[in-house]
């Protein structure tokens, strides 16, 4: 990547700033358009059906760290994590693969 001066790298944060603005005001004005919301609907749903067995599939392949990753927030919201360190070292086994850090409280 070349080198950019200060006054390039202003010159691009403002274009890209006033881009989304832009963006948001043209959402802004037509998000309560009847047609919008429609092909907005089915653009969602058209999305929802190509991709839904690679979401499946993500959940499959990554089922037990999701489960476990949910013991764990359900025992640190309890503060009882030492409890769930002992019942569960099968699961801290499967945080730590994933590279989930795990914070005492």
């Amino acid at each position: 990547m070349s080198d950019l001066t200060d006054n390039r790298i202003k010159q691009i944060l403002k274009s890209y700033n006033n881009k989304r603005l832009k963006e948001k005001e043209r959402y802004e004005k037509i998000k309560d358009n009847e047609d919008f919301k429609l092909s907005n609907r089915e653009r969602a749903k058209n999305h929802y059906h190509k991709n839904k067995d690679i979401k499946l599939n993500k959940y499959k392949e990554n089922k037990d760290f999701f489960i476990a990753k949910s013991s764990y927030y359900y025992y640190k919201k309890n503060n009882r994590l030492n409890e769930f360190k002992e019942k569960y070292p099968q699961k801290i086994e499967v945080l730590n693969i994933n590279k989930f850090k795990i914070i005492d409280s």
